[in-house]
């Protein structure tokens, strides 16, 4: 063929070519990305058909990549010594839809179906990303075991043209972008090479790219894959290494695994633990990376929001799955069974090193709590399937801890639980000093029963979902009645009613006092030395949390709570005997307000509690 053979896209063809340029891809870096994947499966295709034919390779048995960036003609060229063309398939492969697919994506896309990941695989949707950043896309390609070379070009108009090749050009495809105005930042040689480690660090061949100021070329890509290696072959030091490089950490990772999983879904994952937390981590939440996806040793995306849940954000590391789907432009994963399948799998392989942590290495687990378990209690409430697993992790102060850092787990609660006691008691508070010092613990801590002590903001809102763990119920001391006949004290629940049935004057006394203020007024069991606590109805939110949600400004109706009282005490016994009722005002008040202190909340009137405590230290009626 001497003369150049002018072709039309199909319309198909040009559908996508409009969709990719112009609306396809978030991030134009990652053209680079698809064009080396291409090239890196010319060179496994021909590898492939090697084996049964090793004279395909001819006089170049080396199957790399190299990246050529010329300034001067302001051009971009991703030459591999793959499999190559004939001038039948670039016709095919690059202006048809008879094998890249293009049809079937795009019947796909208009019913909204995935799409198939072949549609992305070599010289298919992924190729006409190189619209992106050049105005004309230069072809030449000459297949293995053929004498012929042939160059296709296009300016992504609606048409190509097909012409005959060098002589001389080698075996493999050769990719040539001349770059729009605008774009020559993507001939800087440490701009491709950052790209290359970003995008393609591990692709299995060697990534070359001549050395700055030479001519001599190197190779800018590890070009093996760690994660893909026998785990007996890589020692600790590799693991750290490749642990900073993927992290962006300069410390050493606490903890990882490295898993190969096969069955209904092949993937290899490795997950690092990170020893400390980023500075920006508590404020990424929304915008979550740090577990990258490949596909077939190809960077594909930060996949965490996609791959994990969010309680397990901190997760650094790649999971590489041989077929998962994607959409067309590789950036989004679509929904599907093997997307579920396997962020099941990576979550029950997080869960199971934090567990293999806790059990050997209790002083690591420890770090880690401190840097990320507040993190961990959001899959109280997120992971319902996992929920006991992530409460078998959890760490709480208790009343037996003499200080907020000396924790306890729930299974070594179970194991020092008091006789007779079946539930596991726990106590939420805005702060150390308040959950430690709460008067609704008294009458546990004289009985010897220890009270986990949930102190951290997060801590109310999880514990609507602490319901069981191991068989033992979750029981909140601060709401609901407490029933001291479950810690074998039914022999005192006679005094307990005849000191109730006493008390009924100043219950109702405190009734009248008080009235719209509290739900409630009665005899408490929990108190033994304090007057009077405020308690809640088992599902009604704790006083502080409703502080901070009204301060978040958020419309939180206002909460009445109930008024528990210590019939036994002085400040009660004084009211019971009051005979002026305006004294007996302030001291009903005083009650109230001492309790809503206690449980460190705010007053509405600080001035008239002050005034009102003057006047009784004063005896001023």
């Amino acid at each position: 063929m001497t003369a150049t053979e002018t072709h039309h896209f199909q319309a198909e063809v040009q559908q996508v070519l409009q969709l990719v340029i112009h609306s396809m891809y978030s991030n134009k870096d990652i053209f680079l990305r698809e064009l080396v994947s291409n090239a890196s499966d010319a060179c496994d295709k021909l590898r492939f058909e090697a084996l049964q034919d090793p004279g395909l390779y001819g006089d170049e048995p080396g199957l790399k990549i190299e990246i050529h960036a010329d300034k001067a003609a302001r051009t971009l060229s991703v030459r591999d010594t793959g499999i190559g063309m004939s001038k039948q398939e670039l016709i095919e492969n690059l202006g048809t839809v008879a094998r890249s697919g293009t049809r079937r994506f795009l019947e796909a896309i208009a019913e909204g179906r995935k799409a198939d990941l072949s549609l992305i695989g070599q010289f298919g949707v992924g190729f006409y990303s190189a619209f992106i950043v050049a105005d004309r896309v230069t072809v030449t390609s000459r297949k293995a075991g053929a004498s012929e070379a042939f160059v296709w070009e296009s300016t992504g108009d609606g048409q190509f043209t097909v012409s005959e090749g060098p002589e001389d050009a080698p075996r493999g495809t050769t990719v040539t972008l001349h770059l729009r105005e605008g774009e020559d930042g993507y001939l800087d040689e440490w701009k491709l090479r950052s790209l290359i480690r970003t995008y393609s660090d591990h692709i299995g061949f060697p990534i070359r790219m001549r050395k700055p100021d030479s001519d001599e070329m190197e190779t800018v890509n590890q070009a093996s894959a760690l994660w893909m290696r026998p785990k007996n072959e890589l020692t600790d030091s590799d693991y750290q290494s490749f642990y900073k490089h993927v992290a962006h950490d300069f410390g050493e990772a606490l903890a990882w695994a490295h898993h190969r999983v096969e069955g209904n879904q092949n993937f290899t994952c490795l997950l690092y633990v990170p020893a400390r937390a980023p500075f920006d981590f508590q404020f990424s939440r929304d915008e979550r990376k740090g577990l990258k996806l490949y596909i077939k040793r190809v960077f594909i995306m930060d996949a965490s929001a996609q791959m994990l849940p969010a309680y397990l954000r901190f997760v650094r590391g790649v999971v590489d799955s041989d077929d998962l789907p994607l959409n067309v432009s590789r950036e989004i994963l679509q929904e599907s069974r093997q997307v579920e399948r396997i962020k099941g799998a990576l979550t029950r392989r997080v869960l199971d090193l934090l567990d293999r942590l806790a059990r050997d290495e209790p002083e690591k687990y420890a770090g880690f709590w401190r840097e990320f378990g507040a993190t961990l209690k959001e899959g109280v409430a997120e992971d319902a399937g996992n929920r006991e697993r992530v409460l078998k992790l959890l760490r709480f102060a208790s009343t037996r801890s003499e200080s907020p850092g000396q924790l306890v787990s729930l299974d070594e609660y179970i194991g020092r639980m008091a006789a007779g006691q079946e539930d596991i008691y726990y106590l939420t508070a805005d702060g150390w000093n308040a959950a430690r010092n709460s008067p609704q613990l008294e009458a546990l801590k004289v009985r010897g029963v220890e009270v986990l002590l949930m102190h951290e903001r997060i801590d109310e809102w999880i514990s609507g979902y602490l319901h069981e763990y191991a068989g033992k119920r979750l029981r909140n001391v601060a709401k609901g009645e407490l029933d001291l006949d479950e810690l074998g004290e039914s022999a005192d629940r006679a005094a307990r009613e005849q000191a109730a049935k006493e008390a009924e004057g100043v219950v109702a006394r405190l009734k009248g006092i008080l009235g719209d203020a509290v739900r409630d007024v009665r005899v408490s069991a929990r108190l033994t030395t304090s007057p009077s606590c405020v308690v809640l109805d088992e599902h009604d939110m704790a006083l502080h949390m409703q502080r901070l949600l009204r301060a978040a400004g958020h419309d939180i109706p206002a909460a009445r709570p109930i008024l528990e009282i210590n019939p036994s005490h002085a400040l009660v016994k004084r009211l019971a005997g009051e005979s002026d009722d305006a004294r007996a005002a302030d001291l009903g008040w005083l009650l109230l307000e001492q309790a809503q202190l206690a449980e460190g909340g705010a007053l509405d009137d600080p001035a008239a509690f002050i005034a009102r405590t003057s006047r009784l230290i004063a005896g001023e009626g």
